[in-house]
Parts: C-alpha cells; structure tokens; sequence
C-alpha cells in the first residue's frame, strides 16, 4: 500500500512509520522536518497548516493521521488531500465524561471530562468532524499507551527508580487501577482495520484487564530483577508531582477490539522492550523532575 502518515518522528506516529515499513509498504510521513526521520521512509516536509498542493496529485490507499488534537488539525488535513481510499484516526479514551458508568463502551455519548479538560474536548471535536465529512473512517481511541519509543517519562520514570534502588512512592493504598496498551499492538491493530476494513468505524484498544499501580511498579521493578520497597502517600498534594499518571481510575470496554485482534502483548514482555529501548535512548524521552520532588519532599513519607 502507499500510505501517509502524519508525524512518523515521534512514539506513536514512528512506532506506526516503522511498523508499515518494515512490513513493505511504501511509507510517506508529513511533517516539518525538524526531527530525524524514520529510515525507508517517502517525506513529505510541510506544514499541515499550509499545505497548499502538496498533496493533492497523490493518491493513497491509507491515511493515518497518529497526531490530530483538535478539530482544526482534521480539517487542514482533509481539504489538502487529494485521493485516499481509508482514512484512520488515532484519538482518545479521553472523549468519555468520567461521570458515565465504566467500563466505557464505544456507545455511550462522549463529553467533556474534567480530568483531561481541553485535551478531551478537542478530541471529541476533532472526531465528529472526521465522521460528518468522511463517514467510513476508522477512529481508534487507546488507553495509556506504552512500549519501545515511549518518549513520555512513564515507565521510563520507574525504570529510573529501578535502577538507583529507590523506594517507590506509591499515591494511597496503591490499587487505583490503570489500563495499558502495548504501542505495537495499536499498530497491529490499525493494520487489522486496514485489511479487515469491518463495518463498526469506532473501537476502544487496550489490554482487556486493568491493572492496579502497585502491581504496574512491581513488573516495572521485575524487568531489573528486583521489588519495589513501598511508601504509601496519603497527604493531600497532586500525585502528578511524584507520580507519572492522573489519579484518575477508567476502563475502557474493548469487546469489540478482540474480535477482530482477540491476542494482546503481556505487559512483562512489553515492559522488557521498553527498558531495552529506553536504555539506548534516555536521550528522548522528556523526563520530569519526579525524583527531585520526591528527595526533597516526600523522604520522610511513610
């Protein structure tokens, strides 16, 4: 296939760049070339703000767009294209209210949810969009995405913990669930609808069972060899100063994902391929000063 993938530099549009590549087909990436492209790949160096004629003598069989955020992006997209045969969208769980009952399912009414903000509320726009001007496109909305190139300071962040033989400071009690996908599985996904082309155009992805924090860092811990010695914080601050992720519980119902693709990675194993990665390449990832809070804040915790 010809395919057009916007981004391709970075986690999830490389990590879709490479997949498509290194499975023979013949790979255009759109982006503005400030970063290092993925090799095999076609550039196409642009803004898509301003994209003129760029791509409209071009004829895709696919369009992956790995990096829209608002409704905006998806616009500027659509009216520069010239002939695409499917279009897939990679969106977000963050387009459920947290008010509606979970697991989440690809039926309920989408809305703003307060923990995510403008973030979901631009998703939701940038997807009806998409659905009013191409009505069999395929929308993807994933929960937490890990894996090799994870460039944001998750479990990378854990690995580092690992690694100086910290205590972990874990937010409460440590069961606030989470739910993960491995990003190799989302890429495997997306061929799936590519091929299998069903007639559901919307589907949640993610591993069919949450897992709680403290199990999360115990297997991020096992990569090294090694478990986790606990502090539990009770205080009342924002765990997002010493914790990677939102203290915000979700589950997102992915019935509909394992008919098509019913196998996903185990987390240990996709937990392995991030750590070897990320050994190589600590360079990429945006880490945050979590460390340093927790040395100066959080050393009495108890």
């Amino acid at each position: 296939m010809n395919i057009l993938v916007t981004g391709g530099t970075v986690f999830v549009s490389r990590s879709i760049t490479e997949y498509f590549v290194n499975g023979g087909h013949n790979v255009y990436v759109l982006n503005r070339g400030s970063r290092p492209q993925p090799d095999g790949v076609l550039p196409i160096i642009a803004d898509r703000y301003d994209l003129g004629e760029k791509l409209r003598g071009m004829h895709f069989d696919a369009v992956i767009d790995a990096v829209a955020y608002n409704e905006h992006d998806i616009d500027c997209l659509l009216n520069a294209l010239g002939e695409y045969d499917r279009f897939v969208m990679i969106s977000s769980s963050a387009v459920y209210p947290e008010t509606l009952p979970q697991p989440f399912n690809e039926q309920q009414t989408c809305g703003a949810n307060s923990y995510w903000g403008d973030y979901g509320t631009n998703k939701i726009a940038a997807e009806q969009l998409l659905i009013n001007r191409v009505p069999d496109a395929y929308i993807i909305r994933p929960p937490y995405l890990y894996g090799k190139m994870n460039n944001l300071y998750r479990e990378a962040f854990v690995f580092d913990c690992a690694e100086l033989d910290m205590p972990f400071y874990l937010p409460r009690d440590g069961s606030m669930k989470l739910q993960f996908f491995d990003i190799e599985d989302l890429c495997r996904f997306t061929e799936i609808l590519l091929e299998k082309q069903p007639e559901r155009h919307i589907y949640n992805v993610g591993n069919t069972d949450p897992i709680t924090i403290s199990d999360w860092v115990t297997q991020c811990y096992a990569v090294f060899g090694k478990k986790p010695l606990f502090k539990n914080v009770y205080a009342d601050i924002n765990q997002r100063e010493y914790f990677p992720f939102l203290g915000y519980e979700y589950t997102l119902d992915v019935t509909e994902q394992n008919k098509l693709m019913p196998h996903t990675k185990p987390l240990a194993a996709g937990l392995r391929e991030s750590w070897d990665w990320y050994k190589e390449n600590r360079g990429l990832v945006r880490v945050k000063p979590l460390i340093d809070y927790i040395e100066k804040n959080l050393s009495g915790a108890s």
